[in-house]
């Protein structure tokens, strides 16, 4: 979250311009700063990107049965082939986000903004390196954390009652219900996602990119398609989880507890990589 005083901006030292992404942050310092200065663009960069994400598996879900030539290059990626999200669904999990964003998120926002407003943006752009570093640490700090509050909320019947047993409404995800979440879920990654930034001292565009980035792999990883090239297949070593892990995860609630790499659930004997048989474990 950023202020949104307008500050006067330096222009870029010597040394910025050596920075590779320097002319991208003075492109949206000089030509955007309203919008991104102010403290509810992270909202809605993030919940732009959810639903621009969402909505082509949203349209290859609803077509699949009323145009099968649209659906046939990709149906044997379908995870769960026997089950298919309906409209009705769709509109349910999308109205949950919606009214978890209005009713928790823009207000704590609105308040943390006048209790602690955020510093100034700076002039100079982060280095590649400093973006790509930043953005790896936050993501294994995330992972870290969601792992084990998955895996406690999925071991005592209560926490997972009251917390975490709406997402698991559904046995077969679909892209709209990645944010299917409760109020506690939803803010307690939400102040995952802003302090984590916050301790490795991340640059505003590298909170950005890693927003973007973090949305897609939570959303690909609730799209019901095994595609082949997505980033759970290509990088190497089954690293991250992606579409299989977490789908798996819905079918059998006590593997694959991990949002986005693997390590974890391997170091816990959690991780399962093989499809489930039709009877499903209901485990919780």
């Amino acid at each position: 979250m950023w202020n949104i005083t307008e500050v006067a901006l330096r222009l870029p030292t010597s040394k910025a311009s050596d920075h590779l992404l320097q002319p991208l942050w003075d492109f949206l310092l000089f030509q955007h700063y309203t919008l991104v200065s102010s403290p509810f663009f992270p909202v809605l960069l993030a919940f732009s990107c959810y639903f621009i994400f969402s909505v082509p598996f949203a349209i290859l879900d609803v077509l699949g049965e009323t145009a099968p030539l649209f659906e046939a290059p990709l149906f044997e990626y379908k995870i769960q082939k026997q089950r298919r999200p309906t409209v009705a669904m769709m509109l349910r999990t999308l109205g949950t986000a919606v009214y978890n964003h209005l009713v928790f998120v823009l207000p704590t926002v609105l308040i943390s903004n006048v209790v602690m407003p955020a510093p100034p943006l700076p002039a100079v752009a982060p280095t590649v390196w400093e973006l790509i570093s930043g953005a790896l640490g936050v993501l294994l700090i995330f992972d870290t954390q969601y792992f084990f509050w998955h895996l406690a909320h999925h071991k005592n019947p209560h926490l997972y009652r009251w917390v975490h047993a709406i997402h698991h409404n559904y046995i077969s995800p679909f892209s709209w219900s990645t944010q299917h979440l409760s109020a506690v879920e939803l803010m307690t990654v939400g102040f995952w996602s802003n302090i984590d930034p916050i301790l490795l001292k991340c640059h505003p565009l590298t909170i950005w990119t890693l927003s973007v980035f973090s949305i897609w792999m939570s959303v690909e990883d609730h799209i019901g398609y095994d595609l082949p090239y997505l980033p759970g297949h290509l990088v190497p070593f089954g690293l991250l989880g992606g579409a299989m892990a977490h789908d798996i995860h819905h079918q059998k609630p006590s593997s694959n507890f991990a949002p986005f790499f693997s390590h974890w659930d391997r170091l816990f004997g959690t991780a399962v990589t093989v499809k489930p048989s039709k009877k499903i474990d209901k485990e919780k």
